[in-house]
């Protein structure tokens, strides 16, 4: 995949997507290991991400030099299995030996104000992120961002944004801000399945989603399988 800064870059993949996605993570962790010594990585909920984090655990990474955060988490008890967090430990962290400390977790179970104000905290001091993984949902969301929203676009956006009336369960969340998302080297959109279709021929055609307020300088690389493909398109 390029690396020039331009308007998303579409790929459609020839197959399977989760090959070229593992080689992807792993050309980010390589390029940040040898260049700052710490490979920052943001993940992404929901089940496109939950198979490639399942693959991540039987490859072989320098696990004690990754930082794990989170482009959004659900305001819920901080053990409920339908929040991100528990989600990625069971599929990948609880199999890898990748240092507790380097993984966090929005405090998302103090709600979404508190959330949100905490892990902005955390967040002080750290630079552009090395690869965002984020996901499409069928109303072009992406991490807890959603139409009619503040999705944190400006330059004085807030790194973490309190999320109190999202449209799909559970309304309270916590996301990383556009802003924050776009202040990163890579950015990987991973979209899989035909529900994604619709959104995805919205989003090439320049509709204003939240998934394309996430502009970082190098651009977007947006990863799809045959069934989100957009019909009729080359």
């Amino acid at each position: 995949m390029t690396d020039s800064p331009s308007a998303p870059r579409w790929h459609r993949a020839p197959g399977d997507w989760l090959d070229i996605a593992i080689a992807e993570v792993a050309r980010a962790e390589a390029e940040a290991l040898a260049t700052r010594g710490v490979f920052d990585l943001v993940l992404a909920g929901g089940e496109t991400p939950r198979r490639l984090y399942r693959a991540l655990a039987d490859e072989r990474f320098d696990w004690a030099r990754w930082r794990l955060w989170f482009g959004d988490e659900r305001c819920l008890p901080a053990d409920d299995p339908e929040r991100n967090s528990v989600m990625a430990r069971a599929a990948w962290l609880n199999r890898v030996d990748l240092p507790a400390a380097n993984v966090h977790v929005p405090p998302a179970e103090l709600g979404p104000l508190a959330a949100a104000e905490a892990y902005a905290g955390q967040l002080d001091g750290i630079g552009d992120f090395d690869l965002v993984l984020l996901g499409l949902g069928e109303d072009g969301h992406t991490a807890s961002l959603f139409p009619g929203h503040d999705w944190g676009e400006g330059a004085n956006a807030p790194a973490a944004l309190p999320v109190l009336d999202a449209p799909k369960p559970p309304p309270a969340r916590v996301s990383l801000s556009a802003r924050r998302l776009s202040a990163a080297r890579r950015v990987l959109f991973l979209v899989a399945g035909a529900g994604k279709r619709d959104a995805l021929t919205r989003w090439r055609r320049g509709e204003n989603l939240p998934a394309a307020a996430i502009r970082p300088a190098a651009g977007v690389d947006v990863l799809m399988d045959a069934a989100a493909w957009p019909q009729g398109e080359p």
